[in-house]
C-alpha cells in the first residue's frame, strides 16, 4: 500500500473505463474507447491533474486477429502477464453478486510521464483463490461472453470500482464515467448517501439522486443504439437482488430494461458528447437533457514519429506540454518536412513488408485506412467500383494499407475483413493493397505517421468523433473524410486536407465522390504540386494538432468538467 501513499492526499477524481490502452504489451484496450481513456491518462500526468483510473485487468484480452488464406479473420485469447507492468496491492473488497460474494483485488499501475509526474492506475481483477470458477473469469475476456457476464463485469467494474477506491484510502470527490460501462457506481453512490443521510425520520426508500449527480460526470461516445448496454431486470435481479428497489431503478434507467446510458445520464450532473456534432445528435437521441460538448484530442508526445519529435523539439521546444504551439510548424521548412515524412513512411513500408509481405514503393502515395470493421464505419466503400479504382490508380498510381479488427459477434464486419482480402488479390498487379492483421497501438503508430493521406468513411451521424486522423495530421498526414465527427470541426478544405461529401448529402453518392476527389484532386495534388502539398502537410500539424489534442481536452474537463 506504500505504492499509493504519494497520490491518497491530492487524488480526488477518479476515471472509470472499461478499457485503457497504457501501452501496447498490455491488452487491456480493445480500440477507440480504450486509446482515449490512455491518452487522458498520459496527459493528466503531464498536467498533473489529481486522477485516478479505474479499468479491468482483462487478463487474455480483446482477442488476437488472425487472418487464414482466405482472408477471414479468426480470434484467439490476447493473454499478458500483469505482474510484468504492475503491482498486485493487498487490498480486497467483495460484491453480492448471484448469490455469492464476489472479490475484487486491484493491480496497480504507474504511468509516469518524462518530467517524472505520476498517475495511478488500478486494474480490477478477480481471478482469485476466494472466488468460484466462473467468478475468477469475469475479469478475463475484456467484451466477451454472454449478457450475464458483461453484466457482472459491470457490477465488478462500477460497484467493485467504487467500494475498493474507498478501502484503499481514496476520497473521490468526481467520478468520470468514460461511456456508460461503470453506470452501476451512481447505484452504489445512491445507496452510500443514503446511509450517510439517513435518520430515523427519513424515508427509507428515498435516496439523494442530486447529491450523486453533483459528483458524476458522463462522457458517451456512441450515437449507434447497438452500443448502448441494456440488461432484462430479471436478470439485474438476479444479480444484485435488490441492490436498488426496482420502482426507483426503473425510473433511473428505463422501464422495459436496465439501459446502462440512461442511468447515466440520470446519474450525471455533467454530460457531454465527444464532439459538436456528436452532442447534436445525443441531444436528438436523449432530448430533454444538457449535454455540453468537449471534442477529443490525442496525446501529441504518444503519436509523433521521432522524426517529427525531433524536429519539435528543436522549433518548438514546448510542444510536449503545450501543443497549441504547434501553430508555429507552419513556418518549418518543405524539406525538412519531406525529410521527416520519408522517415515515417519507410518505417511504415518496413512493417507492413514484414507483417504481410506486400511491398510498397516509396515514392508512390500511400492511403491509409484503420477502424474498428462494422457497418457505420463502411470499410468497404472504397472499394465499391473496383473497375473505377484501378481506372485511377491507372492514371495516378496509388497504394492501399488497410487494418482493423470486427468483434468476433460482429458477422457483417467479419464479412468486410474477407471482402477486402478478396480485393487485394483480385487487383494484385494493378493496385497494390496489403490488409495489416492485428490493429494495435503499434500498428496505428506506423500506420497514422507513414501514410500519405488519410481515408475516413463514416455514415453521418454516426461517428462520435474519431482520432486516429488527429493522429496523422500530427505527423502531416492529410485527412480525406466525411464530414462527421471532429473532422467537421477540422476540415479547411483544401488546406487542412479534403471532405467526402458536403452535410446533408445523400450518403450513397459518397463513393463516387470520394473517387472524383482521390482522382481530380488528392492525387493530382500529389503529382503536380509538390510545394502546396508540403504547405498543407505543414497546416495540418500546425491547425489540427495544436487543437485537436487531448491536453486541450483535458484542460476543459478540468474547468468545465470537474470544477463545477
Amino acid at each position: 500500500m506504500e505504492l499509493l501513499e504519494p497520490f491518497l492526499p491530492r487524488t480526488h477524481i477518479a476515471y472509470f473505463s472499461m478499457e485503457v490502452a497504457l501501452r501496447d504489451e498490455m491488452h487491456t484496450y480493445a480500440g477507440g474507447l480504450g486509446i482515449l481513456a490512455g491518452d487522458t491518462v498520459r496527459s493528466c500526468a503531464d498536467l498533473e491533474i489529481p486522477v485516478v483510473f479505474v479499468a479491468l485487468v482483462s487478463h487474455l484480452g480483446y482477442f488476437r486477429q488472425m487472418i487464414d488464406t482466405e482472408g477471414r479473420q479468426h480470434e484467439a485469447p490476447d493473454a499478458w502477464d500483469a505482474s510484468r507492468w504492475c503491482s498486485k496491492l493487498g487490498a480486497m473488497v467483495a460484491v453480492e453478486c448471484d448469490g455469492r460474494p464476489v472479490w475484487i483485488r486491484p493491480w496497480l499501475y504507474i504511468h509516469t510521464n518524462i518530467q517524472q509526474h505520476s498517475i495511478p492506475v488500478l486494474l480490477l481483477d478477480t481471478d482469485l483463490d476466494q472466488n468460484a470458477a466462473d467468478d475468477r473469469s469475469l475479469t478475463n475476456r475484456l467484451y466477451g461472453g454472454d449478457a450475464l457476464y458483461r453484466l457482472k463485469q459491470e457490477i465488478v467494474l462500477g460497484i467493485g470500482g467504487v467500494r475498493l477506491l474507498r478501502a484503499l484510502g481514496f476520497e473521490i470527490d468526481t467520478y468520470h464515467l468514460n461511456e456508460g460501462h461503470a453506470a452501476l457506481l451512481g447505484l452504489e453512490l445512491l445507496r452510500h448517501w443514503k446511509t450517510k443521510s439517513s435518520s430515523p425520520s427519513c424515508d427509507d426508500t428515498a435516496y439523494d439522486v442530486h447529491a450523486v449527480r453533483e459528483h458524476c460526470v458522463f462522457t458517451t461516445h456512441t450515437p449507434v443504439e447497438a452500443g448502448h448496454d441494456c440488461f432484462p431486470y430479471a436478470l439485474v435481479e438476479r444479480c444484485v437482488p435488490g441492490f436498488i428497489d426496482l420502482p426507483t431503478l426503473k425510473s433511473l434507467s428505463g422501464e422495459d430494461a436496465l439501459n446502462m446510458t440512461r442511468l447515466a445520464l440520470n446519474l450525471a450532473g455533467y454530460i457531454n458528447g465527444v464532439a459538436r456534432r456528436h452532442a447534436e445528435t445525443t441531444q436528438r437521441m436523449f432530448p430533454g437533457y444538457q449535454i455540453h460538448s468537449i471534442t477529443n484530442g490525442v496525446h501529441a508526445q504518444t503519436w509523433v514519429h521521432p522524426s517529427f519529435a525531433k524536429l519539435f523539439d528543436i522549433a518548438v521546444p514546448q510542444w510536449r506540454h503545450e501543443p497549441e504551439a504547434l501553430l508555429r510548424a507552419v513556418n518549418l521548412s518543405d524539406e525538412t518536412i519531406a525529410t521527416c515524412h520519408q522517415s515515417a513512411k519507410s518505417d511504415l513500408i518496413s512493417y507492413v513488408r514484414d507483417s504481410t509481405g506486400v511491398v510498397l514503393d516509396p515514392r508512390l502515395p500511400v492511403v491509409g485506412f484503420a477502424r474498428r470493421m462494422t457497418g457505420y464505419k463502411r470499410p468497404l466503400l472504397l472499394f465499391t467500383d473496383v473497375e473505377a479504382l484501378l481506372d485511377i490508380a491507372g492514371r495516378h498510381p496509388f497504394q492501399i494499407v488497410v487494418a482493423g479488427k470486427a468483434h468476433p459477434l460482429d458477422h457483417d464486419g467479419k464479412q468486410a475483413i474477407a471482402e477486402i482480402n478478396g480485393l487485394i488479390s483480385r487487383m494484385r498487379g494493378k493496385l497494390t493493397c496489403a490488409f495489416v492483421p492485428e490493429y494495435s497501438m503499434q500498428v496505428a503508430k506506423a500506420l497514422v505517421a507513414g501514410a500519405d493521406v488519410w481515408l475516413n468513411t463514416p455514415m453521418p451521424p454516426l461517428e462520435a468523433s474519431g482520432t486516429s486522423g488527429m493522429k496523422a495530421a500530427l505527423n502531416g498526414v492529410l485527412n480525406l473524410s466525411v464530414l462527421d465527427g471532429w473532422w467537421i470541426e477540422a476540415c479547411m478544405e483544401g488546406e487542412t486536407g479534403w471532405s467526402i461529401g458536403a452535410p446533408g448529402d445523400d450518403p450513397r453518392q459518397h463513393a463516387s465522390e470520394l473517387y472524383r476527389k482521390l482522382d481530380r484532386e488528392v492525387l493530382r495534388l500529389y503529382y503536380d504540386d509538390s510545394l502546396r502539398w508540403r504547405r498543407m502537410m505543414k497546416q495540418a500539424i500546425a491547425y489540427i494538432g495544436s487543437m485537436f489534442n487531448s491536453q486541450r481536452m483535458m484542460r476543459r474537463y478540468a474547468s468545465e468538467a470537474y470544477l463545477r
